[in-house]
Protein backbone atom coordinates (compact mmCIF):
# COMPACT_ATOMS: atom_id res chain seq x y z
CA UNK A 1 0.00 0.00 0.00
CA UNK A 2 1.27 3.65 -0.98
CA UNK A 3 1.93 6.13 1.38
CA UNK A 4 -0.77 8.21 -0.26
CA UNK A 5 -3.27 5.37 0.28
CA UNK A 6 -2.68 4.82 3.76
CA UNK A 7 -3.27 8.50 4.84
CA UNK A 8 -5.89 8.58 2.94
CA UNK A 9 -7.11 5.46 4.84
CA UNK A 10 -6.17 7.48 8.13
CA UNK A 11 -8.12 10.62 7.01
CA UNK A 12 -11.37 8.62 6.02
CA UNK A 13 -11.05 6.84 9.11
CA UNK A 14 -10.93 9.55 10.68
CA UNK A 15 -14.35 11.43 9.51
CA UNK A 16 -16.10 7.90 10.51
CA UNK A 17 -15.59 9.40 13.63
CA UNK A 18 -17.88 12.19 13.28
CA UNK A 19 -20.89 9.72 13.54
CA UNK A 20 -20.74 9.97 17.21
CA UNK A 21 -18.18 12.74 18.19
CA UNK A 22 -18.49 12.58 22.04
CA UNK A 23 -18.45 8.99 22.94
CA UNK A 24 -15.41 7.73 25.08
CA UNK A 25 -13.60 6.14 22.00
CA UNK A 26 -14.01 8.99 19.55
CA UNK A 27 -12.19 10.88 21.89
CA UNK A 28 -9.33 8.48 22.53
CA UNK A 29 -9.24 8.09 19.20
CA UNK A 30 -9.29 11.78 18.29
CA UNK A 31 -6.25 12.08 20.79
CA UNK A 32 -4.25 9.03 19.79
CA UNK A 33 -4.57 10.98 16.09
CA UNK A 34 -3.49 13.89 17.92
CA UNK A 35 0.42 12.84 18.81
CA UNK A 36 1.40 11.13 15.53
CA UNK A 37 3.74 12.66 13.16
CA UNK A 38 1.76 13.30 9.92
CA UNK A 39 0.40 16.77 10.03
CA UNK A 40 -2.27 16.06 7.46
CA UNK A 41 -3.87 13.45 9.69
CA UNK A 42 -3.26 16.25 12.82
CA UNK A 43 -5.12 18.75 11.05
CA UNK A 44 -7.98 16.55 10.63
CA UNK A 45 -8.39 15.27 14.07
CA UNK A 46 -8.14 18.98 15.00
CA UNK A 47 -10.54 19.76 12.50
CA UNK A 48 -13.15 17.23 14.17
CA UNK A 49 -12.12 18.57 17.58
CA UNK A 50 -13.04 21.70 16.43
CA UNK A 51 -16.28 21.20 14.73
CA UNK A 52 -17.55 19.08 17.82
CA UNK A 53 -15.81 21.89 20.15
CA UNK A 54 -14.34 18.85 22.12
CA UNK A 55 -13.41 21.13 24.67
CA UNK A 56 -11.68 18.12 26.86
CA UNK A 57 -8.95 18.01 23.86
CA UNK A 58 -8.22 21.52 24.33
CA UNK A 59 -4.44 19.89 26.30
CA UNK A 60 -3.81 17.80 23.32
CA UNK A 61 -4.41 20.10 20.99
CA UNK A 62 -1.86 22.98 22.52
CA UNK A 63 0.96 19.93 22.95
CA UNK A 64 0.92 18.86 19.20
CA UNK A 65 0.66 22.87 18.31
CA UNK A 66 3.98 23.16 20.48
CA UNK A 67 5.65 20.18 18.74
CA UNK A 68 4.85 21.56 15.10
CA UNK A 69 6.75 24.57 16.06
CA UNK A 70 10.25 23.03 16.04
CA UNK A 71 11.93 22.05 12.43
CA UNK A 72 8.42 23.07 10.94
CA UNK A 73 8.71 23.52 7.27
CA UNK A 74 9.77 19.49 7.46
CA UNK A 75 7.16 18.33 9.89
CA UNK A 76 4.05 20.68 9.34
CA UNK A 77 4.29 21.59 5.12
CA UNK A 78 1.95 24.04 4.24
CA UNK A 79 1.51 25.64 8.10
CA UNK A 80 -1.75 22.50 8.14
CA UNK A 81 -1.86 21.29 11.64
CA UNK A 82 -1.06 24.47 13.68
CA UNK A 83 -3.52 26.37 11.49
CA UNK A 84 -5.87 23.55 12.33
CA UNK A 85 -5.05 23.23 15.75
CA UNK A 86 -5.36 27.37 15.82
CA UNK A 87 -9.11 26.90 14.37
CA UNK A 88 -10.29 24.72 16.48
CA UNK A 89 -9.10 26.47 19.26
CA UNK A 90 -11.15 29.46 18.17
CA UNK A 91 -13.86 27.98 17.42
CA UNK A 92 -13.79 25.80 20.91
CA UNK A 93 -13.60 29.86 22.28
CA UNK A 94 -10.23 28.73 24.10
CA UNK A 95 -8.53 31.63 26.12
CA UNK A 96 -5.15 30.49 25.14
CA UNK A 97 -3.40 33.09 24.71
CA UNK A 98 -0.11 32.30 24.28
CA UNK A 99 -0.74 30.24 21.23
CA UNK A 100 -2.80 32.59 19.44
CA UNK A 101 0.37 35.20 20.09
CA UNK A 102 2.36 32.55 18.61
CA UNK A 103 0.56 32.09 15.84
CA UNK A 104 -0.31 36.00 15.02
CA UNK A 105 3.46 37.10 14.02
CA UNK A 106 4.64 33.84 13.03
CA UNK A 107 6.00 33.24 9.12
CA UNK A 108 6.87 29.62 7.51
CA UNK A 109 8.61 30.59 4.40
CA UNK A 110 9.14 26.84 2.22
CA UNK A 111 10.88 26.91 -0.55
CA UNK A 112 9.03 27.12 -3.67
CA UNK A 113 9.65 27.23 -7.52
CA UNK A 114 11.42 30.64 -8.32
CA UNK A 115 12.04 31.50 -4.26
CA UNK A 116 10.29 31.05 -1.11
CA UNK A 117 6.72 31.42 0.02
CA UNK A 118 4.82 32.12 3.50
CA UNK A 119 2.65 29.63 4.29
CA UNK A 120 1.52 30.70 7.96
CA UNK A 121 -1.31 33.75 6.47
CA UNK A 122 -3.95 31.50 6.86
CA UNK A 123 -2.79 31.00 10.55
CA UNK A 124 -1.69 34.33 11.25
CA UNK A 125 -5.22 35.47 10.33
CA UNK A 126 -7.58 33.11 12.76
CA UNK A 127 -4.99 33.92 15.43
CA UNK A 128 -6.06 37.73 15.08
CA UNK A 129 -9.77 36.56 15.09
CA UNK A 130 -9.28 34.59 18.26
CA UNK A 131 -7.08 37.35 20.44
CA UNK A 132 -10.00 39.49 19.41
CA UNK A 133 -12.49 36.73 20.99
CA UNK A 134 -10.99 36.20 24.31
CA UNK A 135 -10.22 40.04 24.61
CA UNK A 136 -6.78 40.54 24.76
CA UNK A 137 -5.45 43.98 26.29
CA UNK A 138 -3.27 44.73 23.86
CA UNK A 139 -5.36 43.26 20.57
CA UNK A 140 -4.44 46.62 18.47
CA UNK A 141 -1.03 46.96 18.55
CA UNK A 142 -1.09 43.25 16.99
CA UNK A 143 -3.41 44.03 14.61
CA UNK A 144 -1.92 47.22 13.25
CA UNK A 145 0.81 45.12 12.84
CA UNK A 146 -1.01 42.33 11.02
CA UNK A 147 -2.50 45.20 8.63
CA UNK A 148 0.84 45.77 7.05
CA UNK A 149 1.32 42.03 6.76
CA UNK A 150 2.94 41.34 2.98
CA UNK A 151 0.30 38.57 2.36
CA UNK A 152 -2.82 39.63 1.99
CA UNK A 153 -4.74 37.10 3.30
CA UNK A 154 -3.55 38.04 6.57
CA UNK A 155 -4.18 41.99 5.68
CA UNK A 156 -8.24 41.19 4.95
CA UNK A 157 -7.60 39.67 8.40
CA UNK A 158 -6.43 42.38 10.09
CA UNK A 159 -9.30 44.63 8.88
CA UNK A 160 -12.46 42.15 9.85
CA UNK A 161 -10.78 41.58 13.35
CA UNK A 162 -9.86 45.20 14.25
CA UNK A 163 -13.85 45.65 13.24
CA UNK A 164 -14.70 42.69 14.89
CA UNK A 165 -12.72 44.44 18.14
CA UNK A 166 -15.81 47.21 18.21
CA UNK A 167 -13.36 49.51 19.39
CA UNK A 168 -12.71 53.30 18.30
CA UNK A 169 -8.70 52.85 18.56
CA UNK A 170 -9.25 51.19 14.86
CA UNK A 171 -10.88 53.81 13.18
CA UNK A 172 -7.52 55.92 12.28
CA UNK A 173 -6.32 52.66 11.63
CA UNK A 174 -8.33 51.51 9.09
CA UNK A 175 -8.84 55.24 7.38
CA UNK A 176 -5.27 55.10 7.47
CA UNK A 177 -4.58 52.00 5.69
CA UNK A 178 -7.24 53.03 3.07
CA UNK A 179 -5.75 56.43 2.58
CA UNK A 180 -2.36 54.94 1.58
CA UNK A 181 -4.06 52.13 -0.20
CA UNK A 182 -3.63 48.39 -0.89
CA UNK A 183 -2.55 46.26 -3.91
CA UNK A 184 -5.52 43.82 -3.27
CA UNK A 185 -8.98 45.19 -3.53
CA UNK A 186 -10.12 42.95 -1.03
CA UNK A 187 -8.33 44.39 1.31
CA UNK A 188 -9.79 47.87 1.14
CA UNK A 189 -13.61 46.52 1.03
CA UNK A 190 -12.40 45.30 4.66
CA UNK A 191 -11.19 48.35 5.87
CA UNK A 192 -14.48 50.27 4.60
CA UNK A 193 -16.73 47.53 5.58
CA UNK A 194 -15.24 47.61 9.47
CA UNK A 195 -15.28 51.40 9.16
CA UNK A 196 -18.78 51.35 8.35
CA UNK A 197 -19.08 49.32 11.16
CA UNK A 198 -17.17 50.94 13.67
CA UNK A 199 -18.17 54.86 13.41
CA UNK A 200 -21.37 54.49 10.75
CA UNK A 201 -22.10 58.20 10.28
CA UNK A 202 -18.72 59.58 9.92
CA UNK A 203 -17.32 57.29 7.90
CA UNK A 204 -19.97 57.61 4.96
CA UNK A 205 -18.72 60.97 3.55
CA UNK A 206 -14.89 59.59 3.73
CA UNK A 207 -16.06 55.80 2.37
CA UNK A 208 -18.14 57.52 -0.26
CA UNK A 209 -15.01 60.17 -1.35
CA UNK A 210 -13.19 56.97 -3.02
CA UNK A 211 -16.20 56.44 -4.88
CA UNK A 212 -14.91 59.20 -7.40
CA UNK A 213 -11.60 58.07 -7.58
CA UNK A 214 -10.26 57.42 -10.80
CA UNK A 215 -8.88 54.06 -9.28
CA UNK A 216 -11.46 51.43 -10.34
CA UNK A 217 -10.89 48.65 -7.39
CA UNK A 218 -10.83 52.03 -5.26
CA UNK A 219 -14.21 53.08 -6.53
CA UNK A 220 -15.57 49.10 -6.49
CA UNK A 221 -14.45 48.98 -2.53
CA UNK A 222 -15.87 51.59 -1.53
CA UNK A 223 -19.28 50.88 -3.87
CA UNK A 224 -19.55 47.33 -2.23
CA UNK A 225 -18.87 48.68 1.10
CA UNK A 226 -21.23 50.87 1.38
CA UNK A 227 -23.89 48.52 -0.60
CA UNK A 228 -22.86 46.29 2.11
CA UNK A 229 -23.38 48.20 4.88
CA UNK A 230 -27.11 48.30 4.58
CA UNK A 231 -27.43 51.61 5.67
CA UNK A 232 -30.03 53.70 3.76
CA UNK A 233 -27.92 57.00 4.37
CA UNK A 234 -25.50 55.50 1.87
CA UNK A 235 -28.08 55.60 -0.96
CA UNK A 236 -27.54 59.30 -1.97
CA UNK A 237 -23.97 58.89 -2.43
CA UNK A 238 -24.50 56.17 -4.45
CA UNK A 239 -27.03 57.80 -6.52
CA UNK A 240 -25.01 61.17 -6.66
CA UNK A 241 -22.15 58.66 -7.84
CA UNK A 242 -24.61 57.19 -10.14
CA UNK A 243 -25.55 60.46 -11.84
CA UNK A 244 -22.25 61.74 -12.41
CA UNK A 245 -21.06 58.26 -13.86
CA UNK A 246 -20.57 58.11 -17.91
CA UNK A 247 -18.87 54.41 -18.27
CA UNK A 248 -21.17 51.98 -18.20
CA UNK A 249 -19.00 49.53 -15.83
CA UNK A 250 -19.12 52.04 -13.36
CA UNK A 251 -23.00 52.83 -13.70
CA UNK A 252 -23.40 48.83 -13.22
CA UNK A 253 -21.37 48.97 -10.20
CA UNK A 254 -23.51 51.16 -8.89
CA UNK A 255 -26.85 50.05 -9.19
CA UNK A 256 -26.04 46.57 -7.72
CA UNK A 257 -24.66 48.43 -5.07
CA UNK A 258 -27.48 50.30 -4.56
CA UNK A 259 -29.47 46.77 -5.13
CA UNK A 260 -27.22 45.28 -2.18
CA UNK A 261 -28.56 47.92 -0.10
CA UNK A 262 -31.99 46.23 0.55
CA UNK A 263 -33.95 49.33 1.48
CA UNK A 264 -37.02 50.36 -0.18
CA UNK A 265 -35.60 53.82 -1.04
CA UNK A 266 -33.05 52.27 -3.41
CA UNK A 267 -35.39 49.72 -4.40
CA UNK A 268 -37.90 52.13 -5.85
CA UNK A 269 -35.13 54.05 -7.59
CA UNK A 270 -34.02 50.77 -9.46
CA UNK A 271 -37.69 49.83 -10.68
CA UNK A 272 -38.02 53.57 -11.76
CA UNK A 273 -35.17 52.73 -14.20
CA UNK A 274 -36.28 49.18 -15.25
CA UNK A 275 -39.92 51.13 -15.59
CA UNK A 276 -37.57 53.90 -17.88
CA UNK A 277 -36.29 51.08 -20.08
CA UNK A 278 -33.04 51.68 -21.91
CA UNK A 279 -29.33 51.29 -21.24
CA UNK A 280 -30.03 52.29 -17.74
CA UNK A 281 -32.77 50.15 -17.04
CA UNK A 282 -30.98 47.47 -18.26
CA UNK A 283 -28.04 47.83 -15.67
CA UNK A 284 -31.06 48.21 -13.21
CA UNK A 285 -32.76 45.44 -14.03
CA UNK A 286 -29.41 43.21 -13.92
CA UNK A 287 -28.22 44.20 -10.30
CA UNK A 288 -32.07 43.55 -9.24
CA UNK A 289 -31.35 39.77 -10.69
CA UNK A 290 -30.06 38.89 -6.97
CA UNK A 291 -33.62 38.97 -6.26
CA UNK A 292 -34.74 36.53 -8.49
CA UNK A 293 -35.51 33.64 -5.94
CA UNK A 294 -37.27 36.94 -3.36
CA UNK A 295 -41.05 36.12 -3.42
CA UNK A 296 -41.97 39.59 -2.18
CA UNK A 297 -39.51 41.69 -4.57
CA UNK A 298 -39.06 39.69 -7.80
CA UNK A 299 -42.87 40.14 -8.91
CA UNK A 300 -42.47 43.89 -8.10
CA UNK A 301 -39.20 43.96 -10.81
CA UNK A 302 -41.13 42.17 -13.70
CA UNK A 303 -44.54 44.24 -12.98
CA UNK A 304 -41.73 47.19 -13.76
CA UNK A 305 -40.28 45.56 -16.87
CA UNK A 306 -43.25 45.19 -18.48
CA UNK A 307 -44.57 48.41 -17.63
CA UNK A 308 -41.60 49.55 -19.16
CA UNK A 309 -41.78 47.34 -22.15
CA UNK A 310 -45.84 48.54 -22.37
CA UNK A 311 -44.49 52.09 -22.87
CA UNK A 312 -42.17 51.46 -25.76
Amino acid sequence: MGKSQRLEDRLAALDELRRDPTSSETLAALRKALTLKDNYVVGRAAEIAGQFQLTELEPDLMVAFDRFMVNAQKTDPGCAAKRAIAEALYRMESHQAEVYLQGVGYVQLESVWGGKEDTAAALRAVCALALVRINYPNVMLELAQLLADPEPEARVAAARAIGYAGLDAGVPLLRFKALIGDTHPPVLVECFTALLQLAPEPSLAFVAGFLQREDRALQEAAAVALGESHLVQAFPFLETAWEDAFEPELRQMLVLAMALLRHERALDFLLSLVRRGGTRGAEALSALGMYRDDERIWPRVAEALEEGQKDE
